[in-house]
């Protein structure tokens, strides 16, 4: 089975950019996750507990996981070799 890396780079993206996302907003009104953002603040520029903060670090985070998940489809069917289907 071969993985399709733009569609797993999609599902990795959309996840991990909510995530984000929804670390920012929860530190608006708690610091619950404080120490999480400020690490996360120094990867992704511009990620902060506000409103414009959580809207950067969804983008951010959505490149980020992109590539990420992209990344890993294509080592995965280079090293799973050529599906029977293609023999």
């Amino acid at each position: 089975m071969r993985l399709k890396p733009v569609a797993f780079g999609l599902a990795f993206g959309i996840i991990w950019g909510l995530c984000v996302f929804i670390m920012a907003i929860v530190g608006i009104w708690s610091d619950w996750c404080g120490d999480m953002l400020k690490v996360l603040s120094s990867l992704y520029v511009g990620t902060a507990p506000t409103g414009l903060g959580a809207i950067i670090g969804l983008i951010w985070g959505f490149v980020d996981g992109f590539i990420g998940g992209w990344l890993v489809a294509l080592l995965y069917n280079v090293f799973a070799g050529p599906s029977k289907a293609s023999e």
